[in-house]
């Protein structure tokens, strides 16, 4: 038997890359799955593709619309009675110089990256804390942890979220709850695609090195492997991206001359 043999798991961002490769691998190994996104026509899709479609609930989910998710958690746990596992994924990136960029695109990317997640995550807390039992991950980036040229209204959403969630899960370790990062390197999705720009329009393009990153039925397996293991905080990243955390931690002065120079578009 499986570890996600009947866990319920709540996906957002559940209709395209790391969500749908996520809920697809834990599906099939016997989870149920809750999927929500803004896509309701895809998230069907999705549904009835998966390997139990019977062990799937379609939940639509607006990041940038939180005032409703004490309801939609109501909803979510009528679904299978109870939820187990909270994976925080959805969000949006950007690519554009912070020169260049609008205030209105700062403050979309921290109400849908931050603001969205951090009040979904408290919506399904008091279900967690009442079970004593429960875990949410949050899907962050390796920008999380390392700013790069063109991101800087994103990393500074990933920024946000490790500080909320390294403090949230000491607040509820005693109370059975388990708080996880997880930080991917590039993945080959639509996540370049659909990133904003300067102006608020999607760079509507694929970047280089989101098209040869890792790819998302890859990522999903070591993703749910790193939950299996209840690890807090875990890198599913290419070589180049683990040395660029290795170099901010240890040589910060030389990681700053590096990445001036590094091609990250």
């Amino acid at each position: 038997m499986s570890f996600y043999t009947d866990k319920v798991i709540w996906v957002t961002g559940a209709s395209s890359g790391i969500g749908l490769a996520f809920v697809e691998y834990v599906n099939k190994v016997g989870a149920k799955v809750i999927l929500s996104s803004r896509k309701v026509t895809e998230l069907e899709k999705v549904k009835s593709n998966l390997t139990h479609p019977q062990n799937a609930f379609v939940l639509p989910l607006d990041l940038e619309k939180f005032e409703n998710f004490d309801e939609l958690t109501i909803n979510a746990i009528k679904a299978f009675g109870h939820i187990d596992i909270l994976i925080n994924n959805g969000g949006i990136s950007q690519r554009s110089l912070a020169s260049e960029t609008k205030v209105e695109v700062d403050e979309r990317l921290m109400k849908i990256n931050y603001l969205g997640t951090v009040a979904l995550t408290k919506a399904v807390l008091p279900h967690m804390l009442k079970r004593k039992s429960g875990a949410i991950y949050t899907v962050s980036s390796m920008v999380g942890k390392f700013g790069t040229p063109y991101r800087s209204a994103y990393a500074a959403t990933k920024h946000a979220l490790h500080g909320f969630m390294d403090s949230l899960r000491a607040e509820v370790f005693e109370d059975g709850i388990h708080i996880g990062m997880i930080c991917p390197g590039f993945v080959n999705t639509n996540v370049s695609k659909n990133a904003l720009t300067g102006d608020g329009s999607a760079l509507g393009k694929m970047d280089a090195a989101t098209a040869d990153g890792i790819e998302p039925i890859v990522f999903a397996a070591r993703m749910a492997s790193a939950i299996e293991q209840s690890r807090e905080e875990v890198y599913i990243a290419g070589a180049k991206e683990k040395f660029g955390l290795f170099m901010k931690r240890f040589f910060p002065s030389l990681f700053n001359k590096l990445i001036r120079k590094m091609a990250v578009r």
